[in-house]
């Protein structure tokens, strides 16, 4: 019996149904550590494909016989050959199609809002942790922080009925490539990013934030108020919608804050970020809710699939945003980024435009896990 293929969106449709998944990861130890698919309702394990290859008889002692299998790897072959393998075993076993590779491209759209004219949708890259999002209101619509993928946000447009009138991004981006300026061109929409953020580029058109402090979608006027938000980057901006919802790009996170070293200026862009959480952020309502444009654990999304929490939970959470000395904060912020954004030097320059890269090598690019995140909580 040919054994079956699972997409990722099946496999993504199974997990989100509350259907227990066992997943079997053929890739090398290192790879899986770094970067695999989680979720509470996932049992994983780790078998390098190898030891499949080599009869090796303590390889299928883990595996269960009573439920369904997913095996996957990097980009599929690996784990169509053992899926046989165990098929010929008589174990239940289907495999991710194109691995890795397919989970790390997809998106899943969640309603974080709908009310009073306007409806918030937060859109997941689950792979990558990383959120952008798509404000309606009478039929127009705003998208921040969009992924390369721009036609995931053409889609969701068509579905909501919905015309894109204009694409911003919070910062530029270090952990994957930008669909804002594809997405602005596709629709004929205006592309808006700070000008501290494209300093010396050429290339992409766009409208400055700083230019247009209040934006406006749809006939209830819902306001869009850009904040200035330094630290992660020189030009981080925050968007304050309706007095209630700051999409907070990668300044503030639901478990930490955004690391301040990726342009080599740790501790310069700490006592940035310093001033931006005890002026603008400490200015704001603690019923206030944060939607961030990464997250970095699973655990931070709620029950209702959103990734966000209120700021007030989060100021209690998070140590560092109590901490007001700032010498203390700019040393606990400076010295706790880690393992820097695999590839961030080259996607940032993809992401201003200085240098354009075919498909393969801007999906080669993305891989594994962002990490734009300090987490302090």
């Amino acid at each position: 019996m040919a054994v079956m293929e699972m997409s990722a969106k099946q496999l993504h449709n199974k997990i989100k149904n509350g259907k227990p998944v066992f997943i079997l990861d053929v890739r090398n130890s290192e790879d899986y550590n770094d970067w695999r698919i989680e979720h509470k309702h996932i049992t994983d394990i780790n078998i390098p494909y190898f030891d499949f290859l080599d009869d090796n008889e303590d390889a299928y002692k883990p595996l269960p016989k009573d439920m369904e299998i997913v095996v996957v790897c990097a980009k599929g072959g690996s784990a169509k050959m053992v899926a046989e393998i165990l098929n010929e075993r008589g174990y239940r076993v289907r495999y991710l199609t194109e691995g890795m590779l397919e989970w790390s491209q997809l998106y899943h759209p969640v309603i974080v809002s709908e009310q009073d004219g306007m409806k918030i949708i937060q859109v997941n890259r689950l792979a990558k942790g990383c959120l952008s999002y798509m404000i309606i209101s009478d039929g127009q619509a705003i998208v921040v922080d969009p992924g390369r993928h721009y036609e995931e946000y053409l889609k969701l447009a068509e579905q909501e009925q919905a015309t894109i009138i204009r694409v911003m991004d919070t910062h530029l981006h270090a952990d994957h490539i930008s669909g804002g300026p594809e997405l602005a061109k596709y629709t004929g929409a205006m592309y808006h990013i700070s000008r501290n953020e494209m300093q010396g580029a050429d290339v992409i058109s766009y409208e400055a934030l700083e230019d247009n402090q209040e934006i406006e979608v749809g006939d209830v006027r819902v306001k869009v108020l850009a904040i200035p938000t330094p630290g992660h980057t020189p030009g981080s901006v925050s968007f304050m919608v309706n007095d209630r919802y700051l999409l907070s790009g990668d300044t503030i996170f639901v478990g930490g804050l955004g690391r301040p070293d990726l342009g080599g200026k740790a501790r310069e862009w700490a006592q940035s970020l310093y001033d931006t959480v005890f002026t603008h952020i400490a200015s704001m309502s603690d019923e206030t809710l944060v939607l961030p444009t990464h997250y970095a654990d699973r655990k931070e999304i709620n029950e209702q699939g959103v990734v966000g929490a209120y700021l007030g939970d989060i100021r209690i959470a998070n140590e560092v945003l109590r901490m007001q000395n700032r010498e203390q904060f700019t040393e606990m912020v400076a010295g706790a980024s880690g393992a820097t954004p695999p590839n961030y030097e080259e996607i940032v320059k993809i992401n201003r435009g200085d240098v354009c890269v075919p498909s393969d090598v801007a999906v080669a690019l993305e891989i594994g896990p962002n990490r734009c995140a300090v987490h302090h909580s």
